[in-house]
């Protein structure tokens, strides 16, 4: 019985393994380095919590800060709200619905650098052919390169037609293993196609909303290539994200020990983000299964 219970933990010890070599022993070093203060050609001097109260105390930190919750919410929200949509479509139609898909994906196999750097163009004012036909209908240019809150839109805008295809997967292969006797019962009782939705097609897709939620505040928390590659942060630092606060700590202002202190403060507010979906995630998935 003993070296029967061993096989599971020598089954995943590589994984184990990897995983301690290269995310949790880099995070201690991390954790440690957000103590001391370091920069290039210097050997790391223990300053206890002035880095943090560095970092509190600056003032573009918190507009990092502000413009991640901005972004991050938009983006996510935005997303899910576009796979719901795109799904109950799907489900009601049975024509073209290969092609369709197949052009909702096509996002996901573009590289975020190529997707930044066509929008970038298409953008330029002045001489971008989505500018020009903004300025063919009558309407204003979008000002990302002045305007620091056109240029987060943008941002966002972005973001959302590049990951859109991740959280619409997750929402479409959840509503394909719903059974259909529970629509054909819901239209024998009468019920329209928005009772249907929020009676029937929502409750049962929230554990996969969840799980769509969950993942894409993670990945979309770290933003960094879209704001880097369009603005670099600009301008007079006025669209920095987190990613590119961190970023700029530690190869623009050779501060690695306030960039690490930046790190650990993005895991504590992403751990915070996480708990309630996770909270709720083990209710409806295991609680209420019970």
């Amino acid at each position: 019985m003993r070296r029967l219970s061993a096989i599971p933990f020598l089954l995943t010890s590589p994984a184990n393994v990897l995983t301690g070599v290269f995310i949790v022993i880099p995070a201690i070093y991390v954790l440690v380095l957000s103590f001391s203060a370091s920069s290039y050609g210097t050997a790391p001097t223990f300053v206890g919590l002035a880095n943090y109260a560095t970092l509190l105390s600056d003032p573009y930190f918190w507009r990092a800060s502000w413009n991640t919750f901005i972004v991050v919410n938009a983006v996510v929200y935005i997303e899910l709200a576009l796979a719901l949509g795109l799904t109950v479509l799907l489900m009601s139609t049975r024509h073209f619905r290969r092609t369709i898909i197949t052009l909702l994906l096509l996002p996901y196999a573009v590289s975020e650098v190529v997707g930044v750097l066509m929008v970038k163009f298409m953008f330029d004012p002045g001489v971008g052919m989505a500018s020009r036909a903004l300025t063919s209908l009558g309407l204003p240019e979008i000002a990302w390169t002045t305007q620091p809150n056109q240029a987060l839109a943008l941002v966002i805008l972005l973001s959302v037609w590049h990951h859109v295809p991740f959280t619409f997967l997750i929402v479409y292969t959840a509503r394909l293993s719903l059974p259909g006797e529970l629509y054909e019962a819901a239209r024998v009782d009468g019920a329209n196609a928005w009772r249907r939705f929020t009676n029937v097609t929502f409750p049962l897709l929230l554990p996969a909303v969840l799980i769509a939620l969950l993942f894409r505040y993670i990945f979309a928390f770290r933003i960094f290539v879209e704001v880097w590659l369009l603005t670099r942060g600009g301008p007079a630092r006025q669209t920095e994200v987190l990613a590119v606060y961190l970023y700029k700590s530690a190869f623009s202002y050779d501060d690695f020990g306030l960039a690490a202190a930046t790190a650990w403060a993005m895991v504590i507010l992403s751990l915070l983000i996480a708990t309630p979906y996770l909270r709720l995630m083990y209710k409806r998935m295991f609680v209420d299964a019970r």
